[in-house]
């Protein structure tokens, strides 16, 4: 009785015994093979033969299996291709065994075996070795029926990543999906049966199936992921309180092996992501490898997530600046993790210390550089005016100079959209930081002082980044709410670390100098779309939505263009280049010394005075400094 209970339960049967039982069936195979060949009566008698043809039917079978590895599967999660594998394997054994019979017939005269007795034992072995293993899967589905507290579920996909999902959620018990239906988008499954259960379309009868069913889950496959973006599905979902889960590594190839689907709540980022960036790898890593790669704000979201993907492209040696010790700290640990052979030094140093910059650049002689670091909070660099300037303004002028000085091949900024007719400080910050770059390049290109390339990249917001909307609504939403969002108007545009910096370094690989980029952002998200949305995905229903009001400097609406600004292409659909006004480095560069000096004063008025007259497209929202727009 252990070893039946054995069978149907979740232990896996050593793979001798399966051995041992496919052998079984090969000798009981024959003896039925001679009974329905000849007759019971006359068994006895043909004893001899019988024990011929089992002794060579048994020897060149367990050979085969053992080349088909037909006994090493897990019997409950037999398959479809375990079958064709013991069809093969048989098919083989038998076909040898019918020749060997043949040729020792012929060559001795003596009848080990008959041709049509193998035949007949063919089959049966087949069909009884086929039947024992799907036997024993349904038996052991029966015996281990689904927990009561399995969720009815949907499984969105009816093509192979849909069926793997639904094979993976049906053997694994611990998952708690019960299958109850497949959802398609091809009107040709509709009213087929998959698995023994229904496909319904994604229509408008979807929710009245999801109703009816009572289901409480859907899980997505892989390929229906642009599908749970780009439609409202993921919205009618939410709306009926259903749970959406994805799957995204279970592979195409998945063939009911012993190793359950990995099965993970859908996040917010899920369904704000878009299609993969495709990015010149190739000429990517004809500037990066081999090079002394400098990146500032490297603790930063941005600047370790430019780290990760340079180290793909094996430079000779990685520069990691920040100020902040902690988080560089952590950058240190993950470097010795996953590139320990990587030379990779992790300096705790302020960018607008020139002299410390210096010292850097002197020992390291950087090829290429980052820039990453930047204080970037809208509100907080509204109350902090001098620190705004001291590290975007003069960080990036001294970079920038030592950049020119030291020979450095490409300089790459990342900026931000609310450089574009800024309406707070850090916005107007950053640039001014594009002014003067753009102002060096265009100088050092016309006297042809230094062969540095200065390349500027604007983009919005990346979800997930450090101080972003939505790690602060996931943290609201844990602790119950309420989630406060500014205005119920606002939008913003979105997108994904990972595809921010693959556009940073593809720009980076772009043009002659003095360039600024913008990145295709998408469509915009209003952010009180964007808060119900993740209130939904949470399952929380008592989470409470206050809207608090604009904070200072905050745009309605961030814009990637000013108005009297257009674009040319490039090479890559989603950069664009900005046809921006130009400056004279020599009449801003005075300037700019003006307005760092004025910002040791430490009198924010002054100081944001000189901003606008840098940047006349500067206008004050929600801010004390509207005023000066008055004047």
């Amino acid at each position: 009785m252990s070893f039946f209970r054995r069978i149907f339960s979740s232990k896996v049967l050593p793979s001798w015994t399966i051995l041992l039982i496919d052998s079984l069936i090969v000798v009981v195979s024959v003896v039925i093979a001679y009974a329905l060949r000849y007759s019971l009566g006359l068994l006895p008698s043909m004893a001899l033969k019988m024990f011929y043809t089992s002794l060579l039917s048994l020897l060149v079978s367990v050979v085969c299996f053992r080349a088909f590895h037909t006994y090493s599967n897990v019997l409950r999660l037999s398959s479809f291709i375990d079958v064709m594998h013991i069809f093969v394997a048989l098919t083989i054994s038998y076909a040898v065994s019918i020749v060997i019979a043949l040729t020792v017939n012929l060559t001795t005269g003596f009848q080990i075996s008959e041709v049509s007795v193998l035949m007949i034992a063919y089959v049966v072995t087949f069909l009884l070795m086929a039947t024992m293993r799907m036997a024993i899967k349904m038996i052991y589905d029966l015996f281990n029926e689904q927990p009561k507290q399995a969720v009815n579920t949907f499984v969105y996909g009816t093509k192979l990543g849909g069926i793997n999902i639904a094979k993976s959620i049906r053997m694994y018990t611990a998952r708690q999906f019960h299958l109850k239906g497949f959802i398609a988008d091809d009107r040709a499954m509709k009213g087929k049966v998959m698995m023994g259960v229904n496909v319904y379309l994604n229509d408008d009868n979807l929710i009245d199936a999801i109703r009816e069913n009572q289901v409480e889950a859907v899980i997505v496959s892989q390929v229906k992921a642009e599908k749970l973006r780009s439609t409202d599905i993921a919205d009618r979902l939410l709306k009926e309180n259903v749970s959406i889960f994805m799957v995204p590594e279970i592979s195409d190839d998945w063939q009911g092996t012993n190793k359950p689907a990995t099965i993970k709540p859908v996040e917010i980022e899920d369904l704000l992501g878009r299609d993969p960036i495709k990015i010149n790898l190739q000429k990517i890593a004809s500037h990066l490898e081999g090079r002394r790669v400098l990146i500032t704000g490297a603790a930063g979201s941005i600047g370790s997530e430019i780290m990760r993907q340079v180290a793909i492209f094996n430079p000779y040696q990685l520069i990691l600046i920040d100020q902040a010790e902690t988080p560089l700290h952590d950058i240190r640990l993950e470097l010795k993790n996953r590139w320990s052979e990587m030379d990779a030094p992790t300096i705790v140093a302020d960018i607008s210390n020139e002299q410390r910059m210096e010292s850097i650049f002197r020992q390291y002689r950087p090829e290429y550089v980052f820039h990453a670091a930047a204080y970037k909070h809208v509100p907080m660099m509204e109350d902090n005016v001098s620190e705004a300037i001291q590290n975007n303004v003069k960080g990036t002028k001294v970079l920038a100079d030592l950049s020119v000085k030291y020979g450095v091949q490409r300089f790459v900024m990342v900026s931000t959209d609310k450089a574009v007719n800024p309406s707070n400080v850090m916005g107007c910050s950053k640039r001014i930081c594009e002014i003067y770059v753009q102002a060096l390049a265009k100088k050092i290109q016309k006297d042809g002082s230094a062969p540095t390339q200065f390349i500027t990249t604007r983009f919005g917001n990346v979800l997930g980044s450090n101080g972003s909307v939505i790690p602060l609504f996931r943290r609201q939403i844990e602790a119950g709410g309420p989630v406060t969002v500014t205005h119920p108007e606002i939008i913003r545009y979105f997108m994904t670390i990972p595809e921010a910096c693959q556009l940073v370094l593809e720009a980076g690989s772009m043009g002659q100098g003095g360039e600024i980029y913008i990145f295709d952002m998408g469509k915009p998200v209003k952010i009180l779309d964007l808060a119900k949305k993740m209130i939904r995905l949470s399952g929380r229903e008592d989470v409470k939505i206050e809207f608090t009001g604009l904070r200072h400097g905050e745009k309605l609406y961030e814009e990637l263009l000013a108005t009297k600004e257009n674009t040319k292409p490039t090479s890559h659909d989603k950069i664009m280049i900005a046809n921006v006004r130009e400056y004279d480095f020599d009449d801003i560069r005075e300037d700019i010394d003006s307005l760092i000096d004025s910002s040791y004063l430490f009198e924010p008025m002054r100081t944001v005075a000189k901003m606008k007259d840098l940047v006349p497209e500067f206008r004050s929202l929600n801010s004390p400094y509207s005023v000066l727009d008055e004047k």
